[in-house]
């Protein structure tokens, strides 16, 4: 059973981070990564981001997902994800913090010298496999560009949507993050919102998309 992170703290959320930041130590290039939650009662758990070549991603819509994403998806663990990308020639990988609805973080990452893309996402809370992603786009090549990505809700289809809070980790619910073997549509795709059928409030978490906007730019 995957877990997910713990909730302390008067004044917000703070959430335990879940894999260990792997930067490249020959990194000729450096970004500063942005990320705005765009939505009124979502969180996302602490954001995974690789830079890497035209080759690694992270998902496919319509196909299924992988184990790695599937962790990251129920239950926010990028650790999964870290390893696989980051074992990836000429692939850099970190862990971002948490975003809290309605705010805006920083991280910074590197990118190694023959490496063009990057990918970024992370688990949305309170969902059962609900994640935002970047999925292998342009990084910006010249110091000083940037470029800004949107992101829709997406589904990893690894879970059902039952909204109940067993089955669903972080603050609001405090349920189990992994759901091994139970199987959902089967398939990525666009999440269809929080519906109030278990024990989610529509009105307190449903969205519209985008749900995140994702800017990266050169520093140096």
């Amino acid at each position: 059973m995957k877990k997910l992170l713990t909730a302390m703290g008067a004044t917000g959320v703070i959430f335990a981070a879940l894999a260990t930041n792997a930067t490249a130590d020959d990194g000729m290039r450096k970004y500063e990564v942005t990320v705005t939650n765009l939505t009124r009662g979502t969180l996302f758990t602490p954001v995974f981001a690789a830079t890497h070549r035209i080759n690694v991603s992270l998902y496919q819509l319509g196909q299924p997902a992988s184990d790695e994403l599937a962790a990251l998806a129920e239950g926010g663990d990028t650790a999964p994800l870290s390893a696989k990308v980051g074992a990836t020639k000429h692939a850099t990988t970190k862990t971002g913090p948490v975003v809290l609805a309605g705010k805006t973080e920083m991280f910074s990452i590197t990118a190694r010298k023959d490496a063009n893309r990057i990918s970024v996402a992370s688990m949305m809370v309170p969902t059962n496999d609900g994640f935002i992603a970047v999925n292998n786009m342009a990084l910006p090549m010249g110091k000083g560009q940037m470029v800004t990505y949107y992101s829709n809700g997406h589904d990893a289809g690894s879970e059902p949507n039952d909204e109940l809070c067993i089955s669903i980790p972080g603050p609001q619910c405090g349920g189990a993050g992994g759901s091994p073997g139970v199987g959902g549509e089967g398939y990525v795709h666009i999440h269809a919102g929080i519906h109030g059928i278990g024990n989610l409030n529509a009105a307190d978490y449903d969205w519209r998309n985008p749900v995140a906007r994702i800017t990266v730019r050169r520093t140096q």
